[in-house]
């Protein structure tokens, strides 16, 4: 299923051992007290950001709190940055997940196209970023609030994975429960902002509040969409998870035959949803498995490696990957 993460900070009870970690100069804090070390967190105490390496289910992170923080006085601009480049590192490095980035509050549309392009300059395929922020009502006092658009854009992500598919962009697609923007961002502000990766929300007369873009912060072109890199996460990951079982098996002819009717049936079902271009199976992927990609010096290390070209974009036009198994675990390489 699809989970979100979004890190609350933990109540630790092991508050001698922090006194102990903060020797070092205390992060600078406000009023609420929650400094950028805290939301990244660590992978071994299972903290912040970093707690989220452990569960694997999780396929996208969005953390709107970061601007709750800077807002508060908590965070200052460089922090913001620091805690999403962390973001974008952590699922650069699990490659099974995609961050949803917002833009620090009241940016006009030249500041937005400053801050991602000067400032952050942030340049990943397992990130997405939303501009402007959005307006939602109040839940305690009914009265209109601005709010970071990520959660709800994570919420899109889950809509459109469940009606229409991994692979369809989420774009066109409409912000439920936003009753307004933080600004009104025209089609020739649009057409500078989206080659960027500043994917807009916009209002439209009589069609409500849309996201409007689907792009990522990459600056590969074959990693420019959304749910190109979501679709290939999601097939690695089932690909990897499905093939655990080889690692028993003797490595020989036989078992790359069945390893690749496996896939190829698994990438059949994908095709056949429309995910893959290409008129025949053929166009849309193909499964390599053999003596060439596992020598006897690969067997001898017990692992065994298969390499994936799929068609997300244009037929027969492959982008590859390989996935190695082995006892000790997986790997998939790009």
């Amino acid at each position: 299923g699809k989970k979100m993460g979004n890190p609350a900070p933990a109540e630790e009870p092991a508050a001698e051992e922090k006194k102990k970690e903060e020797k070092a100069p205390p992060a600078k804090k406000g009023k609420g007290g929650i400094s950028a070390r805290e939301f990244i967190g660590d992978p071994a105490k299972r903290t912040g950001l970093g707690g989220f390496e452990a569960v694997d289910e999780i396929t996208m992170i969005a953390i709107p709190d970061i601007m709750a923080a800077y807002q508060s006085g908590d965070l200052e601009a460089k922090d913001v940055k620091a805690i999403q480049s962390a973001m974008l590192a952590h699922c650069e490095n699990m490659k099974d997940r995609f961050a949803i980035l917002d833009p620090v509050p009241d940016l006009n549309p030249q500041q937005v196209n400053t801050w991602r392009m000067q400032e952050t300059g942030y340049d990943s395929k397992y990130g997405a970023l939303y501009y402007p922020w959005i307006q939602v009502t109040n839940p305690l006092n009914g009265a209109g609030l601005f709010v970071p658009p990520s959660g709800h854009i994570a919420g899109i992500y889950a809509r459109s994975d469940t009606e229409r598919g991994v692979h369809k962009a989420p774009a066109n697609e409409v912000v439920r429960g936003a009753i307004g923007l933080a600004l009104q961002v025209t089609k020739s502000e649009q057409d500078g902002l989206n080659p960027i990766g500043v994917n807009c929300i916009r209002a439209f007369p009589g069609r409500g509040i849309r996201v409007w873009g689907a792009r990522t912060l990459s600056s590969d072109p074959a990693w420019r969409y959304i749910n190109v890199r979501r679709l290939f996460n999601f097939i690695e990951e089932s690909i990897e998870l499905g093939t655990q079982w080889v690692v028993f098996e003797p490595n020989d002819v036989d078992l790359w035959e069945r390893v690749k009717r496996d896939i190829t049936a698994f990438l059949t079902r994908v095709w056949r949803d429309g995910a893959l271009f290409g008129t025949t199976p053929e166009e849309a992927f193909y499964v390599k498995c053999d003596e060439e990609l596992n020598p006897p010096e690969v067997r001898d290390a017990g692992m065994l490696i298969i390499e994936i070209g799929l068609a997300p974009v244009k037929p027969a036009e492959f982008v590859i990957f390989r996935i190695s198994q082995w006892a000790g675990g997986a790997a998939v390489s790009e």
